[in-house]
């Protein structure tokens, strides 16, 4: 019943807080203080689209795909010019590797405009090869996040992986022989799927800890409104109620052998975190379709990619929406985003918002009697009973991020 109800109350506000209407002309100011940001690069080529993907993704075109490299530089010195510095990079899709080169070139002028000092990259199992994983190493990449979602043979072609990856033996294989080349090696997964079981589940926990991954990035399979059709007719209907039993079962199988990096991430020692949204208070979205929040402003860039490269080519910023948050807005999203970390340091974020911090009160109070916070002077942890609550949240906010995403790819392009 509590986790119905913060389901419902998540969904409410984080559907409120992603509406973009009235928010005037989109525009980004230059930086108003020095704080460490991320910088997200957005790949949207995929050589084959998966059924429960909501984010913004293309059937890969050599041609427009270069094109696409191209207007992403450009971009990325707008942002040089703006007088943005960046210490991490985050590299997402899509498919970031589809084209080696052109995502090498992009993270060596990245590296020469900003003082990057760790670089993330998302990839899948067939670009698990030696050319590729070259070129990773020589562009300075830190961290290789491998998008498995399952070792089920059945539930790979179920979501019409099996044919692109292999099996989930050659998956396997293909993530051990790339061990110990980068810093941190992830495997991306997901859990409750409509016909997963416990056994199944169990068998995906077998592989991983047999194949020892630096870091396990576990999370609900999540449905937006564009979707959802989509994955009843591919993979049926998702139960949420047996969401709970899965989390448990994953978090009872890699702890302590891993440690929380999120409530959902799961690492050994050493390994980059894999959700910049924790790490850093702000971040730019560079891309077709990426989002991004820097002073305060949550921005989407527009989803039309050939759009896109014209906004570039004429010096325009790409921008399709912002809205500017509140005092509130902003102090809750800390709040969610830190404690999705596992841990809120009050005096850090009462330094940062003054007075203003006491608004938090109500929602501190609220988990804290549910039992899902726990005080740890000068932090608030989150507890076992937190920690699902927490994976729910966020299920929820990226949700609503994903609908945020189809409201703007129905809107026409400027």
């Amino acid at each position: 019943m509590i986790h119905s109800i913060i389901a419902a109350k998540a969904r409410q506000e984080f559907s409120r807080a992603m509406r973009f209407e009235g928010g005037g002309v989109p525009h980004l100011s230059p930086p108003d203080d020095p704080r460490p940001r991320l910088l997200y690069l957005h790949i949207p080529f995929c050589e084959r689209l998966c059924p429960y993907c909501s984010f913004n993704r293309f059937v890969f075109e050599e041609n427009l795909c270069r094109d696409y490299f191209r207007a992403l530089r450009k971009e990325l010195l707008f942002y040089r010019d703006l007088g943005y510095d960046f210490g991490g990079i985050y590299v997402g899709g899509g498919t970031p590797t589809v084209l080696i080169d052109e995502l090498t070139e992009t993270i060596a002028l990245a590296r020469a405009s900003f003082q990057i000092r760790e670089l993330s990259v998302e990839t899948n199992p067939n670009h698990l090869t030696e050319d590729r994983l070259t070129a990773l190493q020589r562009a300075g990449v830190n961290r290789l996040s491998v998008g498995v979602q399952s070792f089920d043979d059945g539930l790979l072609r179920k979501m019409d992986r099996y044919d692109k990856y292999g099996s989930g033996a050659e998956i396997a294989e293909r993530i051990r022989n790339t061990l110990g080349r980068f810093g941190t090696l992830n495997a991306d997964m997901i859990f409750n799927f409509p016909t997963q079981t416990e056994a199944m589940l169990d068998r995906d926990l077998d592989t991983l800890l047999k194949v020892g991954v630096d870091q396990v990035t576990w999370y609900p399979l999540m449905v937006s409104d564009s979707t959802r059709k989509k994955v009843m007719e591919t993979l049926g209907r998702v139960d949420d109620r047996q969401e709970e039993r899965f989390y448990h079962q994953i978090v009872g199988r890699l702890v302590p052998a891993y440690r929380f990096s999120s409530a959902w991430c799961f690492s050994r020692e050493k390994a980059m975190i894999d959700e910049y949204i924790v790490d850093y208070d702000e971040y730019a979205g560079l891309g077709s379709g990426s989002i991004g929040y820097l002073n305060g402003v949550c921005y989407a860039n527009t989803f039309d990619i050939r759009t896109y490269i014209a906004q570039i080519d004429r010096g325009e910023l790409p921008l399709a929406a912002s809205r500017l948050f509140s005092v509130r807005d902003r102090i809750r999203y800390d709040f969610l985003m830190k404690f999705f970390g596992t841990r809120l340091n009050v005096p850090a974020l009462r330094k940062k918002y003054g007075g203003a911090f006491l608004r938090l009160l109500p929602d501190l109070l609220a988990f804290s009697l549910i039992g899902a916070l726990a005080w740890r002077p000068p932090e608030i942890v989150l507890t076992k009973r937190g920690r699902y609550a927490w994976v729910i949240l966020m299920r929820e906010f990226f949700t609503a991020v994903n609908n945020f995403r189809d409201y703007c790819r129905e809107r026409p392009a400027v």
